[in-house]
């Protein structure tokens, strides 16, 4: 029997799809509203809904963001606007 091996393509993410995109940062006035501001211009959703948790010491904040994402390029330069701001410490 021979190995699996997976299907030749760049992405293991069939597109377009909701994109569940996660990002945590310091918990601040301007945090969630500057994640979805970037969003928003990405996406071009108005909506958008969002899980939010807090660190248990409440410095940190997580939100887990699902959007419509059409390709590659798209998530990719999602990640690089959310960076961008200087607010993100983690992306997934």
């Amino acid at each position: 029997m021979e190995p699996l091996t997976p299907p030749a393509a760049d992405s293991l993410i069939e597109f377009p799809c909701d994109y569940p995109i996660k990002v945590m940062g310091r918990k601040t006035s301007e945090f969630r509203s500057a994640m979805l501001y970037v969003l928003t211009q990405h996406t071009g959703l108005q909506d958008i809904p969002v899980t939010e948790r807090h660190s248990r010491d409440g410095t940190y904040i997580s939100l887990t963001c699902t959007v419509p994402v059409t390709d590659r390029v798209q998530l990719d330069t999602i990640y690089k606007s959310l960076h961008a701001t200087g607010l993100v410490l983690f992306a997934l």
